[in-house]
């Protein structure tokens, strides 16, 4: 314990604060810190404490959970050892890594990206200065990744991370989503077309992204950026061959992988490809194709067991698939029943409401004295019906009855609802999924377990279309290989953040990307700038952490990074 002690030398009497130990069995002063004359003391506690001049927050801890990820992978070595930049200035591989955070945290434009990155403590691990983060200086980094460096580089960063972070591999997700863009219409690129957009956007140019992830944290292993118009089964089709060789690279970690993916990559020549190669598959069927399989009774159905089957009935029998016998489990889901069965009555609904007002106009016109405008037809009043009856994912042309007809110079129009047709395919198609494997070893609830895991890729494209986190959009490129660039630094983001996420959960805090990512990023470091003729010197502050930021602080080891920076 430090004490005060005073010293006379040359007739004048001096201060010191000092701590004492034991030094050979006797106490000896190990430490003294010299504080002056006892005017000086009072005259320097008397002084009001020097303040700050200046007080600047950057954002910290999201950023520095994602480099931190990012230098355990060796992110940005291996971009550069992929590219063919001469070493001046930043490398490609900063340039991309400061994308992908900026697109995990905070996603902006190419031009807003310096006025980001100047606001965030990467500036204190990057040597790179906000001039160099002009849109211009961007783009040209981006000049040098094509689809082949591209492919390299994910290739041995997915060996890395399956290798560092021990990744389960025994079941893997493969499916397809689109992005629409605000790309010119006379755009000659080849990745842009129109196609049937997952948002609704068709009349928009898209971009459609195949994504394979892991069950656990869907953390993507593979990706591919192909043409807005192509199909799902043909985008599966032309990728087989790079799955099946990214599969055998991280097969060493792994020898029994199955691979799960949905009824819209199915066809013949696809399966063959996949029966061909060494791996297992989980996949989906379209069920109006499987008539006689809707039409088992639920009586053969039998509850599947497990805590996470609450609600879940199972008939499991074998079927040729495709020219093969396979493994076939039809589910029906009580949730799922019950949520179809709401929207289906909704779009009912709908277009009861729609058919009445059609035919309520027609029936004014008919006895109206005076008739104007142009007098609809028997054909014009059916493409109107067609409409109403089109206008939803609901097979509503099987559950309406409808009738358009001419009578007395008046076109009439009389619909009801089929209730026999209603109660059949609410017996036969509400709540039922119907999966095939090769996996015949497998207990029923390891085949739906494994299929339930295609929902994981589906949450990370939902993840990628927020625009809070993670965000695909702004999207402010319009040729094929920029294209591909933005699709690699958006799928790195979702990486970098998939991966800390899963140190979190496994270190015992179960959080939402959004939430870890929000909680990470208001844990600011607070830089106090003092005078320049005051001697304080300028110091850099963490924020005051709640419970669950001081955990995430603790989990993704990054109070290092800011010591070294002070």
């Amino acid at each position: 314990m430090a004490s005060i002690i005073k010293k006379k030398i040359k007739g004048n009497t001096y201060y010191y604060a000092v701590q004492s130990g034991w030094k050979d069995g006797k106490s000896r002063i190990i430490w003294q810190k010299y504080l002056g004359k006892a005017d000086d003391i009072v005259k320097a506690l008397s002084k009001d404490p020097v303040k700050p001049v200046e007080v600047i927050c950057f954002e910290f801890g999201a950023s520095a959970t994602l480099y931190s990820i990012a230098n355990q992978l060796k992110l940005v070595e291996t971009i550069d050892r992929h590219t063919n930049k001469r070493k001046q200035g930043p490398s490609v591989g900063q340039y991309m890594l400061i994308a992908a955070i900026n697109r995990a945290i905070a996603p902006t434009s190419k031009r807003q990206i310096g006025e980001w990155f100047s606001s965030s403590s990467l500036q204190n691990w990057l040597p790179v200065k906000p001039k160099h983060l002009s849109s211009q200086r961007f783009w040209d980094h981006m000049g040098y990744l094509d689809s082949e460096a591209i492919k390299a580089i994910e290739a041995e960063l997915t060996a890395r991370m399956v290798k560092e972070f021990n990744l389960d591999l025994r079941c893997l997700v493969y499916d397809t989503t689109n992005f629409f863009t605000w790309i010119d219409t006379m755009n000659d690129s080849e990745l842009p077309q129109r196609g049937h957009n997952k948002a609704k956007r068709n009349d928009l140019k898209q971009v459609g992204l195949s994504m394979m992830v892991t069950t656990d944290f869907h953390i993507p292993l593979f990706h591919k950026v192909y043409p807005g118009n192509r199909t799902d089964s043909k985008q599966f089709g032309s990728v087989t061959e790079e799955l099946v060789e990214r599969l055998r690279l991280i097969k060493a970690n792994c020898q029994d992988i199955t691979l799960v993916y949905d009824k819209g990559n199915n066809s013949k020549k696809n399966q063959k490809q996949i029966d061909n190669s060494p791996f297992s598959f989980v996949g989906s069927l379209v069920p109006s194709q499987h008539p006689d399989l809707l039409a088992v009774p639920r009586c053969s159905f039998t509850p599947l067991q497990g805590a996470n089957f609450g609600g879940v009935f199972a008939y499991r029998t074998r079927k040729m698939i495709m020219g093969v016998e396979r493994t076939v489990v039809v589910t029906f889901n009580e949730a799922l029943y019950l949520g179809q069965l709401q929207g289906i009555l909704l779009q009912l609904r709908k277009a009861n409401e729609a058919l009445r007002e059609l035919q309520k106009k027609l029936c004014n016109r008919a006895n109206a004295g005076k008739k104007r405008g142009k007098p609809p037809t028997v054909a014009s009043v059916q493409n109107q019906v067609k409409k109403i009856l089109t206008s939803s994912s609901a097979p509503l042309s099987k559950l309406i009855r409808t009738e358009v007809k001419e009578v007395d110079a008046n076109v009439q129009l009389e619909y009801s609802i089929d209730h026999d047709a209603l109660d059949n395919y609410k017996d036969n198609y509400l709540g039922k999924s119907i999966l095939f494997t090769d996996r015949e070893d497998w207990s029923t609830e390891d085949i739906v377990s494994a299929y339930r895991g295609q929902s994981h890729i589906e949450d990370a494209f939902k993840r990628m279309k927020d625009p809070h986190f993670l965000s695909w959009s702004p999207q402010y490129h319009w040729t094929d290989q920029k294209i591909e660039v933005h699709a690699f630094y958006c799928v790195l983001a979702l990486t970098l953040t998939t991966l800390a996420r899963r140190k979190a959960v496994l270190a015992g805090v179960d959080i939402s990307i959004p939430k870890m990512l929000e909680e990470l990023a208001n844990i600011k470091n607070v830089a106090h700038i003092y005078p320049k003729d005051s001697k304080q010197k300028d110091c850099l502050m963490l924020t005051k952490r709640n419970e669950i930021q001081q955990k995430l602080m603790e989990i993704m080891e990054i109070e290092q990074l800011h010591r070294d920076i002070c």
